[in-house]
């Protein structure tokens, strides 16, 4: 099990292996929810809105629209 640290603004470190493993780098935005007294953080990537594919009934255009925006923003913070 490993463990991190809430700091008093909030913040927590995500250790380098989990980071590694998960392809998460500086900017990647993390979805987060609450699951009773639990917080499950998810990756925002275009992994993340294939699976979550189908779950609205906009037929996969919503998925797109979004895998979009979040290349853009990837080509603006360079």
């Amino acid at each position: 099990m490993t463990t991190t640290v809430v700091t008093t603004k909030g913040q927590i470190v995500i250790p380098s292996k989990i980071r590694r493993r998960l392809n998460i780098k500086k900017g990647t935005k993390l979805y987060i929810e609450e699951k009773g007294d639990e917080l499950i953080l998810k990756a925002v990537t275009p992994a993340y809105f294939e699976r979550i594919a189908g779950v609205l009934p906009t037929k996969g255009r919503l998925s797109k629209a979004l895998i979009a925006e979040r290349i853009k923003d990837k080509e603006r913070e360079g």
